[in-house]
């Protein structure tokens, strides 16, 4: 009886790994992360419009500058001619994050996606409500690195989220919880 007990795994065992959690205190992981992050990106684009309208303003030197742009393409400015085609493949993904949402079990999952639903909802509103039209609104960028495209905090979200989402797969855990079978 006593090898039996020594044998099976507890709950405070190291070498258990992430269990799924109840759905519902998940998914309110996740809709606090999304709406954390789609707020910040917001605000921070708003403050920007505000505060650098006059010019840039740098922060550490040369390494880092607020530098307010508006960008109708992606990174580089590439693709500018493809604003509603941006437009387009983020109501798309903001769908898919949403869907996948439904089976979140896990607490880094579900800050990933949080996360990456922020990110994408954020440039999306730029591009549904801002100038020159609907559908082809340029997306507000403010954060100049040198040799690198200007950018802002959902660009940033959307980075760490691809980061999180890379991790969680090399550690092979499922969007609910579950660990994938080493076979």
């Amino acid at each position: 009886m006593q090898a039996a007990r020594g044998a099976s795994l507890s709950s405070s065992d190291p070498v258990q790994v992430e269990r799924p959690r109840p759905r519902g205190r998940v998914r309110l992981l996740f809709a606090a992360v999304a709406l954390a992050a789609y707020a910040t990106d917001l605000a921070t684009k708003e403050w920007a419009l505000r505060t650098l309208a006059d010019g840039d303003v740098p922060v550490l030197g040369d390494w880092l500058t607020l530098h307010l742009t508006f960008n109708p393409g992606a990174a580089f400015s590439t693709g500018t001619e493809f604003t509603i085609v941006f437009t387009c493949l983020a109501i798309v993904a903001v769908a898919v994050v949403l869907w996948l949402s439904r089976r979140l079990g896990s607490r880094l999952w579900a800050c990933a996606l949080g996360i990456l639903l922020g990110g994408v909802a954020g440039n999306l509103t730029d591009r549904l409500f801002r100038d020159p039209e609907p559908l082809r609104g340029h997306v507000v960028d403010f954060l100049m690195l040198p040799n690198w495209p200007v950018f802002n905090v959902a660009d940033m979200c959307i980075n760490v989220a691809a980061g999180l989402i890379i991790l969680q797969t090399f550690r092979g855990i499922a969007l609910d919880g579950t660990r994938e079978s080493a076979s």
